[in-house]
């Protein structure tokens, strides 16, 4: 029986999209193809392949204004933020900028006797699972550099976003990079991980759930094949004595709330010093009391629908749940008409919470934090590393000096200070815990899609 992918769009709860599943069979001969593709592309200069790549962003680019409200539809993103073209053109403009740095050989030795070197060489065929919740970004950290580095790229996207990855391979297409070399495939989660357990793949790059990165890894079990996981986040920020409280209330609430909660790297927890408590919290519940929830294809609209009823229902039942057992809501959700108890979900703050209540403990993705009050330092690093995760964390000081001691104590990725909920792509984009493995991004992405090969040449 042939198998479907549905897009359910939570504008209207729609099917927006709907799209074949690959067979095995089918899929292996995808596979196979690109790694035939794979050996002459390698071949070809490396800038000719940054040339290639490049071209095929800007293909995006020109395709902006038709994918801005496709990601509206799909997953529920206001189009009043423009969509995501100038993080995806960013971060693949710097790793093609520090490619040719990235992936020269390293010399050990050049004499009458010897050549000793260590190349940097493609795994082969990469495979790459992008999420939905940035749906272009998530999958241009891999695409670009693995391509750039000589790989060929099987890119399998999520069904909530199920029409980004064909319009990433055919754009990169249309630019001249090889179809064989950047292939889309609409894959179930069966045939994905009989794929990698049949080695198909030089090496695996998961952005999803820790579910999702665990079942990577029982798939891989035994084959040896490198996995890059980046998975779930509970990210906190920390607003100090000496804080701006102005400018941390508006960045840590936006990266609460933006994109109705859905990122990587969202703030999830919000631990702020007593002096400062007060203030913030008022701040903050102005912020979010001047949000318009609503259609996302409505310019004034600033916070639309969750991608899924099901992300809203986790919401609402740890909302629910904190709630019984001591915490206050400081937003009125009647302000929210809007909420419809599916999709459409009114943000919320929480004060009074602590790390018994699962709102403050598992990840919410979604368009609610919880504000701590504490009293010193050594308190709000004890509740910040008192979590299974570790993305990022941000710390809000006008003493560097102070924000890097704590940052050394901080279990995580990234550490922030004056900032949030952002990806530098001249760093490694890392988690540590829950949060998975590997590195994206930065020159570390490239050693983590290559492989080390070295060279002892003797001469005679």
């Amino acid at each position: 029986m042939t198998k479907t992918l549905k897009c359910i769009s939570p504008v209207d709860g729609s099917v927006f999209a709907e799209r074949t599943v690959a067979s095995q069979k089918e899929a292996e001969a995808v596979i196979a193809s690109a790694k035939t593709a794979q050996k002459e592309w390698a071949a070809r200069p490396l800038e000719e392949r940054i040339k290639l790549v490049m071209a095929g962003v800007a293909k995006i680019g020109e395709q902006n204004d038709e994918i801005v409200p496709e990601l509206a539809k799909m997953m529920g993103r206001p189009v009043r933020y423009g969509g995501e073209f100038g993080g995806f053109n960013e971060r693949a403009s710097h790793m093609a900028k520090i490619a040719e740095d990235s992936l020269k050989p390293i010399i050990a030795e050049e004499s009458d006797n010897f050549e000793r070197r260590i190349e940097k060489e493609p795994h082969g065929v990469i495979l790459v699972i992008a999420p939905w919740n940035y749906p272009y970004m998530t999958a241009i950290n891999t695409v670009a550099p693995a391509l750039i580095a000589g790989n060929a790229v099987i890119l399998k996207h999520a069904t909530q976003t199920l029409l980004v990855g064909e319009r990433m391979a055919s754009a990169f297409a249309e630019a001249g990079v090889p179809a064989e070399v950047f292939q889309n495939l609409f894959l179930d989660h069966d045939t994905t991980s009989h794929l990698i357990a049949g080695r198909n793949f030089g090496f695996v790059n998961f952005t999803g759930s820790v579910g999702g990165g665990r079942a990577m890894e029982i798939a891989a079990a035994g084959t040896f094949t490198g996995l890059g996981l980046e998975l779930g986040g509970k990210d906190p920020g920390y607003v100090m004595d000496d804080a701006d409280v102005e400018a941390a209330a508006e960045t840590l609430i936006d990266g609460a709330m933006f994109n109705s909660g859905q990122c990587c790297c969202g703030i999830e927890r919000i631990y702020v010093h007593s002096s400062k408590y007060d203030a913030f919290v008022k701040k903050a519940v102005e912020i979010v009391s001047g949000y318009k929830l609503g259609n996302p294809l409505d310019e004034k609209t600033t916070i639309g629908p969750m991608a899924n009823v099901r992300f809203a229902e986790l919401v609402r039942k740890q909302v629910a749940d904190a709630v019984e057992q001591g915490a206050k809501p400081m937003i009125d959700a009647s302000i929210f008409p809007e909420d419809d108890g599916g999709a459409y979900l009114a943000p919320q703050i929480l004060v009074d919470v602590n790390h018994d209540m699962e709102v403050m403990r598992e990840e919410s993705f979604g368009p609610v934090v919880g504000i701590m009050k504490v009293e010193s330092d050594e308190e709000a690093v004890r509740l910040m590393n008192d979590s299974h995760y570790g993305l990022t964390a941000s710390l809000w000081t006008q003493d560097p000096a102070r924000a890097a001691k704590l940052a050394a104590q901080i279990e995580t990725g990234t550490v922030f200070m004056n900032r949030a909920d952002y990806l530098d792509p001249a760093l490694c984009w890392t988690g540590c815990k829950d949060t998975g493995r590997g590195g994206a991004l930065s020159e570390i992405g490239y050693q983590n899609l290559t492989r080390p090969k070295s060279y002892h040449l003797k001469k005679a």
